[in-house]
């Protein structure tokens, strides 16, 4: 976290250890020592991304605050040209986003793209492709941000919704400059699901879709073995279509009640009210 309280005369630098297990927090209390211009958080244990950059923001005290992440591949280069965007009220926000997704597996590039183009075509909101948690804002734009504080936080959504100008700054893809990404597919398919929930109702209504659908079509099955049994007389045979029928509406009802399942929990997540992060020590 970059924190510039006048243009850039003055700055600080906010670190967040997420419940870090190595040497983080031993490093950063070092740093802290030798520069008054670094402060730390650091979690009683892993609370995940989206709690760490709230702490930041939360923690940041300048009038123009950038949030990065430490393992290099976001580029700090950008960020005179960023504030410079917003020092000059071009824009509240500068934002970025990758161009490329070169040094990314294919698998994990294309459900990635599959998620924006879904996102763009379901959301209330404009989430660009590649954009990156790397930013810089002015002091009005980030008291828009904290005032959302709903629990299941998905940042790449909050951040268009609060709305004001946003200016984007492109790069190509910079590999990590140390160690392995901890974001699986299976944790980003569930964080995907998170920035669906939180910023679309959609898919409760393809849920309601589909169970008319079904219906209608119900109801038309039950019709052509009623005229089937009146015209010809046959009997009604065949377990293994009848159990193809019971499984495929099984399957569906299971499916929409899994969507219905996942906006409740959301909403039993908000309800609890529980602190987004507890800090073990900060300085």
């Amino acid at each position: 976290m970059f924190s510039a309280p006048e243009t850039g005369k003055n700055i600080e630098f906010v670190f967040v250890d997420d419940g870090s297990k190595d040497a983080t927090l031993e490093i950063l209390k070092n740093l802290t020592q030798k520069d008054g211009r670094v402060h730390y958080v650091s979690f009683s244990r892993n609370f995940g991304k989206e709690a760490a950059i709230l702490a930041g923001l939360q923690t940041a005290r300048g009038e123009y605050v950038a949030t990065l992440d430490a393992d290099g591949q976001d580029p700090p280069r950008l960020i005179p040209q960023m504030l410079e965007s917003v020092v000059s009220g071009e824009a509240d926000c500068a934002g970025t986003r990758r161009i490329t997704r070169r040094g990314e597996p294919p698998v994990r590039s294309f459900f990635a793209r599959r998620f924006y183009a879904l996102m763009a075509r379901i959301a209330d909101i404009e989430i660009v492709d590649g954009a990156r948690d790397f930013r810089l804002m002015n002091r009005k734009y980030l008291e828009a941000v904290l005032a959302v504080v709903e629990h299941n936080r998905f940042s790449k959504g909050i951040f268009p919704w609060v709305g004001f100008r946003t200016k984007w700054f492109e790069y190509e893809n910079i590999e990590r400059t140390s160690g392995k990404t901890k974001w699986s597919l299976w944790k980003l398919f569930l964080y995907s699901l998170d920035g669906i929930i939180a910023f679309s109702s959609k898919p409760l209504a393809i849920a309601s879709v589909i169970g008319i659908l079904l219906f209608m079509v119900s109801i038309a099955f039950i019709l052509f073995i009623i005229i089937r049994k009146a015209v010809w007389g046959d009997p009604v045979d065949g377990w293994a279509s009848t159990v193809c029928i019971i499984l495929f509406c099984s399957g569906i009802q299971v499916f929409t009640t899994g969507i219905l399942g996942q906006y409740m929990a959301k909403t039993y997540t908000e309800v609890k009210q529980r602190p987004h992060y507890i800090i073990k020590d900060a300085r």
